[in-house]
């Protein structure tokens, strides 16, 4: 680190608060001009510390390696425990620097000990992808409270969860960084047959957008990723549900109005890590979006035109 010419410091351990718990020596972290508050250009990955929830599989570990290959040291959140290590293992033998924290995203109180993690070992976070989710097919009329209270649980409240917990400590850093959202393309347009799942990334995208604005002052980015097919695991979101919130299986057909192309998931966190360098909003992945989306707000224009005044 010395050999790149650049100052080393150690964040205040009371930052937001709350230091690390039992005392522990924070890792030195970087300083310098890209660290600046109030920054809104390209930010610098090399160096900063990431936390990627969900990062046992799918665009969570392709997120968790490419911000790793970018200088990153990464905290892998997950509740897939052999996923995680997998990650890590993946992220080390290149050389980067992982570490796996067990964590359901909607439980506040893992999500808090996600924190205390984070700064225990790495001295901070600077980049958070609040990533993790669960996906639901099947009709709102037969949707049942286990299945709004699992799907929200993970999809919104794990990124409030996330919010919550990271964001006041993010700002009490003053060094800047960035919050990356996973939502959906069905969080800008609604799809048949996925209304739960629906619902859950609408607020994620209001969220974000909203996040956007209050952040700016204290030089914290935001980014919305909003993506159509991608070849994850999370049709097969069930194996990971809690058995309280279980019920009875159902035969829900998988909608195909939003599926599009079916994209990678290093190709779809290459977008997303562009998007955070960057500081972009919006990382919409697929073309196949335009057309809905066109079509939308034209319907609400001609609602807006078309009232009787």
């Amino acid at each position: 680190m010395e050999g790149r010419g650049r100052r080393v410091r150690r964040l205040p351990q009371q930052a937001a608060g709350r230091g690390p718990p039992g005392g522990g020596a924070p890792d030195a972290v970087r300083a310098g001009p890209a660290h600046a508050v109030n920054r809104r250009g390209p930010i610098e990955i090399d160096g900063r510390v990431a936390v990627v929830t969900g990062g046992g599989s799918g665009i969570g570990r392709a997120l968790a390696e490419g911000l790793a290959q970018q200088g990153a040291r990464v905290v892998i959140a997950d509740v897939d425990e052999p996923g995680m290590a997998a990650t890590v293992e993946a992220i080390e033998k290149r050389g980067g620097r992982a570490l796996a924290a067990p964590t359901d995203v909607a439980d506040a109180a893992q999500v808090q000990a996600l924190a205390d993690r984070a700064w225990q070992a790495f001295g901070g976070a600077h980049i958070l992808c609040n990533n993790a989710g669960v996906a639901l097919w099947g009709g709102l009329e037969s949707a049942t409270l286990e299945d709004w209270r699992w799907v929200l649980g993970v999809n919104l409240w794990g990124v409030i969860h996330g919010v919550h917990a990271f964001v006041p400590r993010m700002i009490a850093q003053g060094q800047g960084g960035h919050v990356l959202n996973t939502a959906s393309m069905a969080g800008l347009i609604a799809s048949q047959g996925l209304g739960v799942y629906n619902t859950s990334k609408y607020a994620v995208v209001g969220l974000s957008e909203t996040l956007a604005k209050d952040l700016r002052p204290h030089g914290i980015g935001v980014s919305v990723l909003c993506p159509m097919g991608v070849a994850t695991r999370i049709r097969d979101s069930e194996r990971g549900r809690p058995a309280h919130l279980r019920t009875a299986a159902a035969s829900r057909p998988e909608p195909v109005e939003l599926i599009g192309r079916t994209l990678s998931p290093e190709s779809v966190a290459a977008m997303a890590i562009d998007a955070i360098r960057d500081n972009r909003l919006y990382v919409i992945t697929h073309e196949e979006g335009l057309e809905p989306l066109r079509r939308r707000f034209q319907r609400l224009e001609q609602a807006i035109l078309s009232k009787k005044t």
